[in-house]
């Protein structure tokens, strides 16, 4: 039995049938095609598969595809706009925010939702933050910095 999920990610309306067990995360890796949503642990441990759904930071590996119905999700090929980065994606490259890359798209996507709750945050507060992604390679040094960049370089917000 299939059912049908139409989701809107990174403003493209997508409908398809799929088993009811497929996981959010491999219905945007595998059926829409979008990869830099990464799969880590398949546990909800890494981070390394956030978006943000309906404005929301998520583990799309929590999910089941069918439950995001009716969503509208971001991912990380959505922040770029007319070829430039995002201030956070910018942020990252300026302050060494990433080594073997394959928690950056996770971690970009919950700092864009830090920057939305705390638009000037704390280390403190960005630390606390990113307790649920987790980075073998950085200490997170860097992706504090990369952040606190992009703060310091967003656009101003109503």
């Amino acid at each position: 039995m299939k059912l049908p999920v139409k989701v809107t990610i990174n403003g493209q309306t997508y409908s398809h049938e799929v088993e009811p067990r497929l996981l959010l995360v491999h219905y945007i890796r595998e059926v829409v095609g979008l990869t830099g949503t990464h799969v880590g642990c398949d546990t909800s441990q890494c981070g390394a598969c956030t978006i943000l759904m309906n404005g929301l930071a998520v583990k799309s590996c929590t999910l089941f595809a069918v439950q995001a119905d009716g969503a509208t999700i971001s991912t990380i090929e959505g922040l770029a706009k007319n070829g430039e980065l995002h201030p956070i994606q910018q942020g990252f490259w300026e302050k060494h925010g990433l080594q073997c890359g394959f928690c950056t798209p996770g971690m970009i996507m919950t700092a864009y939702q830090i920057l939305e709750r705390y638009p000037s945050p704390s280390e403190d507060q960005i630390r606390h933050q990113l307790e649920g992604n987790l980075c073998r390679c950085t200490g997170y040094h860097n992706i504090v910095k990369a952040i606190q960049w992009a703060a310091e370089h967003m656009p101003a917000r109503k």
